[in-house]
């Protein structure tokens, strides 16, 4: 699916947080949305979502406006918030039910279809088990696994892998990427670690809500004469 964001300002009272941000992403595959802390990009997938409203600009999604066709354009959206957003005392089939509920989901087909995906996350096991007994890394594929149950064609993420050790950390970024490609997934991955981006990604680099660099990543690196991702970002926005 392709999404389109047009122009997109926004402010909290008189303070600027995102400026004239564009860009478009084509469907399937990774996208990575990277930006130091502040950035702007959890207040951008507030936008994506419709948790805050847009002020200026619009969001295509496959074609559908975010302003004039908001309910059609959201069912084509997965979100996976930096905070985690678990009921801990249900269980983890009981947080994949009630999400499904609210997609209009059958509880066979939600049943159906949330055993897949956690099967797909080596979680199966695990699905009678309450949420709380889970550690940070199997709480976000749950997390992840729930936003799916609906089969949207955009999976936005933002700072997925807050509080989680290097090795959940890389993992979880594996199995999505692992998504692009078996199901045609797009992903759009919010983060400020740049070990979470690859040269051959397309990164959009977000720095005091203006958009710098979008590209593949080897390009933005050739465009700006630098040896790496690394030492990009920290040329751009003074980070990391």
């Amino acid at each position: 699916m392709t999404i389109e964001a047009r122009n997109i300002s926004f402010r909290y009272g008189d303070k600027p947080v995102l400026k004239e941000v564009s860009f478009t992403l084509t469907s399937g595959g990774f996208h990575a949305l990277l930006g130091p802390n502040g950035a702007g990009k959890s207040t951008l997938f507030g936008l994506l979502t419709r948790l805050l409203a847009l002020q200026q600009g619009d969001v295509l999604m496959a074609g559908q406006s975010l302003k004039k066709q908001p309910a059609e354009a959201m069912r084509k959206i997965g979100v996976v918030f930096q905070q985690n957003a678990l009921d801990l005392d249900l269980t983890v089939r009981q947080n994949l039910l009630y999400h499904a509920a609210l997609h209009g989901l059958s509880r066979k087909e939600a049943r159906s279809r949330g055993d897949r995906e956690l099967e797909r996350f080596q979680l199966l096991e695990r699905a009678n088990e309450p949420v709380r007994k889970l550690n940070g890394g199997h709480r976000r594929r749950v997390e992840i696994a729930r936003a799916l149950l609906h089969e949207p064609s955009l999976l936005l993420l933002d700072e997925p892998t807050v509080g989680l050790d290097v090795a959940s950390r890389r993992g979880l970024n594996d199995h999505v990427r692992r998504l692009c490609d078996s199901d045609g997934l797009t992903v759009l991955w919010a983060t400020h670690l740049i070990e979470e981006v690859r040269p051959e990604d397309r990164v959009l680099i977000l720095h005091e809500g203006k958009l710098l660099a979008d590209g593949a990543g080897h390009d933005i690196c050739e465009a700006e004469g630098t040896r790496d991702l690394a030492e990009t970002f920290h040329t751009l926005t003074g980070a990391g």
